[in-house]
């Protein structure tokens, strides 16, 4: 009987955060991921023996969680975490309220009660400029434990005693308690290849690699491919080493084998960027498959692949060299990546699973297997995700086993299982649109590439440098061709460490000619990005009584409104779609007002969209909601958890609600929280804000707050 054959390939991956030169980590997200991602996504799999899957390792993160594992890591990150808080300086405490809150608010800080209340002082203090500090020893210590104990993986929090006791003890740590987190994280880092070892030698995880320090390989080898898919994208001065290109091929092959202690025959390129060059060399340095996204398969049939183009191998073969080439479900794995974390575990479980069977049944239907391939982000996603994503792994996996028309196999095995359709070329691309704009052709990327390609140059005309001079500028310069910095560049995406990846490229770039005994040039010291877009709030300034009607009928109707603008860049993980562009909301003595304006061209989800709206009193766990349901541009009541006769509410071009106080339990404008989320087919797509609770109140004196 034909089966579905489920392939799951997790990347693991972070940029490289080391400074070859100082020595120090300037981030700290390698170590982090590794204490609960890297090791935890693998290790949950011992509980599920028949379920198979693949891990594709990047080298240059692999390389830091060795070095973090040994504790020979500089990481002051970790060494502002473990020093006693009763010697930290001025400027180590600005340090910490700087950076120990970058953690998911409603999954991380608020999972801990006391991490909880160390983010509300924080963020109550940072709105008031000049407001005297609450934060003294006990609140530093406990920053720095809480910060770093919400990383640690489900099992140690779960089944590990000493780490159970800090969890259990919440607050009020003791030195000894910020030692044994300290000695944790080293025992903990130690884990994550063994485990990757012990899980590879037992058959039940393939490891695949990508090329060293994660580079776009089409571009390294000429950066005028980026035309081919998008014609006209303004581009720098070609870049052209397919040299370097195969030397980072090369490079990760040779250490996963030493470190693995098999040599990987599977390659995800970095950001399944590929072309038939890139193909032609990952087979002439050994490997026999590679991954990459059914937008580029769309592209290289010159049609929609559709699902049964999608579930389904393929063999690409130009000369003597040939590449079996499996291309991503898109829709399915972003399912993972960016929605499923809103949902109840098994809710999303049997979603996923439903989609999959019914997307399958023609093929199988038809006498043929089906191979579905999985691809996404091994880390990134589940701080998104209740009690990071292992109640969804754990009901996903059970599901599957229960399906005797389903199995979980590595991509390797699916080559020997079912057929591969032949491919005479494959067309140059990434998986994000079947192009390379979010590295090239934007100003900021280009710039980049000017710098990469003038220290690239110099390299080359280095004669006399010594050849330890030249091996640590070629690594530096290796480095510095990953597409990590150029990701934060250009206008796709932002980060709260935009500023410091692009310190740490330029650094990289300077250190090519420091190594090679010159000067870098002056234009290297200053930055290469422009103005950066970022979300904005304004509190209310007053009382407001607006018409609800759907439309903006009169400018003067919401002036005295909060205002909530969403920043419409993706983060850090590229594929999540913004709905709302920016929320009002507002009170007078019985009612409180909101509405929501739509980003242009997100007709059809607002063809079908419910929109929630979840209120809470201040200080109380109780909440209540209320839902309308939009519908080809009606508006209707859905549900509601409370007297919602008196609601009003209207759309045309805005959505607006008003609702009497006295429907959720409050006569007069107390403080009261809220959110809205929406969804669309079931599937939550956006929240405002993305974290969090916004609020609306007046103080004694009768000023309208946030």
């Amino acid at each position: 009987m034909p089966r579905i054959h489920l392939c799951f390939l997790w990347h693991m991956h972070q940029p490289f955060y080391k400074d070859l030169l100082s020595g120090e980590y300037k981030l700290p997200w390698t170590r982090l991921h590794a204490l609960k991602d890297y090791y935890g996504m693998v290790r949950i799999l011992e509980e599920f023996p028949e379920i198979k899957q693949t891990f594709n390792l990047v080298p240059s993160m692999m390389v830091q969680v060795e070095e973090y594992a040994s504790g020979k890591a500089r990481d002051p990150f970790l060494e502002v975490a473990l020093k006693p808080a009763e010697s930290l300086t001025a400027d180590e405490h600005a340090f910490l309220l700087k950076n120990f809150f970058h953690a998911h608010v409603s999954r991380m800080i608020y999972r801990y009660p006391r991490y909880g209340e160390l983010y509300e002082a924080w963020t109550a203090q940072s709105r008031v400029p000049g407001a005297k500090s609450v934060f003294g020893v006990q609140e530093f210590r406990d920053l720095q434990v809480l910060s770093q104990l919400a990383w640690f993986d489900e099992e140690f929090q779960e089944h590990d005693s000493e780490v159970r006791g800090l969890v259990e003890k919440g607050r009020q740590f003791s030195l000894e308690d910020q030692a044994l987190m300290g000695r944790k994280q080293i025992e903990i880092l130690g884990l994550v290849i063994p485990t990757y070892k012990r899980l590879a030698a037992s058959g039940q995880i393939e490891i695949s690699t990508t090329p060293f320090y994660h580079p776009i390989l089409p571009l390294l080898c000429n950066s005028d491919i980026a035309s081919t898919a998008h014609p006209n994208v303004p581009l720098p001065r070609g870049f052209r080493y397919p040299e370097d290109a195969r030397h980072q091929l090369q490079m990760a092959r040779e250490y996963t084998e030493r470190v693995f202690g098999v040599a990987p025959v599977g390659l995800w390129p970095s950001e399944g960027s590929v072309s038939d060059e890139v193909f032609h060399l990952a087979a002439e340095c050994g490997f026999e498959w590679a991954a990459t996204d059914n937008g580029v398969l769309d592209r290289t049939l010159g049609r929609s692949s559709g699902v049964d183009g999608t579930y389904r191998p393929y063999s690409w073969r130009q000369g003597n060299n040939k590449m079996q080439v499996i291309f991503r479900d898109h829709l399915l794995s972003d399912l993972i990546g960016f929605v499923y974390s809103g949902m109840d575990a098994g809710d999303a479980a049997r979603d996923f699973l439903g989609r999959i069977r019914g997307n399958s049944r023609g093929i199988l239907d038809s006498g043929r297997d089906a191979l579905v391939p999985i691809i996404l982000d091994g880390e990134n996603a589940w701080e998104y995700y209740d009690r990071n994503g292992r109640p969804f792994f754990r009901e996903l996996y059970r599901g599957i086993l229960a399906d005797p028309g389903m199995c979980a196999i590595t991509v390797r095995e699916a080559f020997t299982r079912i057929h591969a359709d032949p491919l005479d070329h494959i067309f140059p691309g990434s998986w994000i649109n079947a192009n390379f704009d979010v590295w090239i052709g934007a100003e900021e990327d280009n710039k980049a590439w000017e710098f990469l390609l003038a220290a690239r140059q110099t390299y080359d005309l280095a004669k006399t440098a010594t050849p330890d001079q030249r091996a640590l500028a070629y690594e530096e310069l290796l480095i510095a061709e990953g597409s990590d910095w150029c990701w934060w560049y250009g206008p796709e995406h932002d980060s709260a460490n935009r500023v410091e990846f692009d310190q740490l490229f330029r650094s990289h770039i300077a250190n090519v000619y420091r190594a090679l005994g010159q000067m870098p040039p002056e234009d290297i010291s200053r930055s290469i990005l422009k103005a950066s877009i970022s979300e904005s709030h304004a509190d209310p300034s007053g009382p407001i009584s607006p018409v609800i009607d759907g439309l903006v009928s009169s400018y003067f109707e919401w002036m005295g409104a909060g205002i909530y603008r969403v920043d419409a860049r993706s983060g850090s993980m590229h594929g999540k779609r913004f709905l709302v562009r920016e929320l009002h909301y507002g009170a007078d003595a019985g009612k409180l007002y909101f509405r929501t304006d739509f980003h242009d061209g997100t007709d059809d989800l607002l063809a079908s969209l419910d929109a929630r709206l979840t209120l809470r009193r201040h200080g109380f766990e109780s909440e209540c909601s209320l839902a309308v349901h939009l519908e080809k541009g009606k508006v209707s009541l859905k549900d509601s958890n409370f007297d919602a006769k008196d609601v009003e509410f209207n759309f045309q071009t805005i959505l607006e609600i008003a609702i009497p106080l006295k429907s959720i339990g409050v006569e007069s404008l107390e403080s009261v929280q809220f959110l809205s989320s929406f969804w669309h087919g079931g599937l939550p797509i956006d929240a405002l804000p993305q974290q969090g609770w916004l609020s609306i109140s007046r103080s004694e004196k009768g000023e309208w707050v946030g």
